[in-house]
């Protein structure tokens, strides 16, 4: 295992971890209006789990 990471992993890595979070809080009434409850992770485009799914990066 190497001590260092390059730069261009690093960035594609961060990248994909930004894709994995859930979405504003503001986005639910926004979508779905007052009333509705939802759980802001649905508009989550990429969903992925360190241990279920891994990344090509």
């Amino acid at each position: 295992m190497s001590r260092f990471i390059n730069l261009a992993k690093k960035l594609r890595l961060a990248k994909k971890k930004r894709q994995t979070r859930w979405a504003p809080f503001w986005t639910v009434p926004k979508i779905y209006g007052q009333g509705r409850r939802v759980h802001p992770g649905r508009h989550t485009e990429v969903k992925r789990h360190w241990r279920r799914n891994k990344t090509k990066a």
